[in-house]
C-alpha cells in the first residue's frame, strides 16, 4: 500500500475501530492463476497474541478455501475499506486564491496481513455465525438469534460453508482526509461535506479531527 507519512495511521485502537465498524473485508490470496478476492464478514479477536486474529467463513462451494488451504504458507490481505467521499476543488480556499487545485478522494483504510488455516470443524462453525450474527444483530430492538431458526436446518446450512481462521501478522492503515491541504482548504472541505453531501457526515468528521478543526 502506498503509505505518505502524511496518511498513516498506526494506533491500534483505531485500526481496529474501522474493522468492527465496516466489518465485510477483501480477502485477497494467491491462486494457480493468479488473484482471488471475494467479499467476506470478519469478526476480530484483537485480543489473540501475538497481534489479533480475524474469523469469517465462505460457501463451501466457492473455490478460494480450497486454494487456501492447499497453500498453508501464502499469506493472504484483507482490505477493509472505511468512510470514502470526492472531494471537489470548489470546496477550497486556493481555489480562489490561485485556481492550482484539482479533485481528489478522501478515505480511511485498514490492511490486513496473516496466515490463514481452513476449518471445517462443525463446533468452531456453530460458534462463529453464532457471533458474527450477535455483533450484527445486537444493536436492534429485536434481534435475531441463530437459535431462533430450527436446529437441523442451520445444521444443514452449516455443512455448506467453511471457516477461516487468520492470525495477524501485520495490520496498517490510511487516513486520507485532507491532512495535506492548507488549513483553510480543510476547513471548507468539512463545510462543503457538512452542506452539500448529506451522506459524507462522517468524513467531514475526520476532516476535522485529523486536519485539527475540531475546535473550528
Amino acid at each position: 500500500m502506498y503509505e505518505p507519512p502524511l496518511f498513516q495511521e498506526i494506533r491500534p485502537d483505531v485500526l481496529r475501530g474501522l474493522i468492527r465498524a465496516h466489518p465485510l473485508g477483501m480477502l485477497i490470496s494467491n491462486g494457480s492463476e493468479g488473484p482471488v478476492a471475494n467479499l467476506l464478514p470478519f469478526l476480530l479477536d484483537a485480543d489473540v497474541p501475538p497481534n489479533g486474529r480475524l474469523r469469517a467463513h465462505l460457501a463451501r462451494a466457492n473455490p478460494q478455501w480450497r486454494l487456501l488451504a492447499d497453500n498453508p504458507a501464502s499469506p493472504v490481505l484483507i482490505v477493509f475499506q472505511g468512510v470514502d467521499s470526492y472531494v471537489t476543488p470548489s470546496w477550497y480556499e486556493t481555489k480562489r486564491e490561485t485556481g492550482k487545485v484539482v479533485p481528489t478522494w478522501n478515505y480511511a483504510m485498514v490492511q490486513v496481513r496473516g496466515m490463514v488455516r481452513v476449518i471445517e470443524d462443525q463446533d468452531w462453525l456453530a460458534q462463529q455465525i453464532t457471533e458474527l450474527t450477535a455483533s450484527q444483530e445486537g444493536r436492534r430492538e429485536a434481534p435475531w438469534a441463530v437459535t431462533d431458526a430450527p436446529a437441523s436446518f442451520i445444521q444443514s446450512q452449516i455443512k455448506g460453508i467453511v471457516g477461516l481462521e487468520i492470525e495477524i501478522t501485520d495490520m496498517r492503515g490510511k487516513w486520507k482526509v485532507s491532512q495535506n491541504r492548507p488549513v483553510a482548504d480543510r476547513v471548507g472541505v468539512a463545510e462543503g461535506m457538512e452542506n452539500e453531501e448529506p451522506n459524507s457526515p462522517d468524513m467531514a468528521k475526520l476532516v476535522r479531527s485529523y486536519g485539527g478543526l475540531d475546535n473550528t
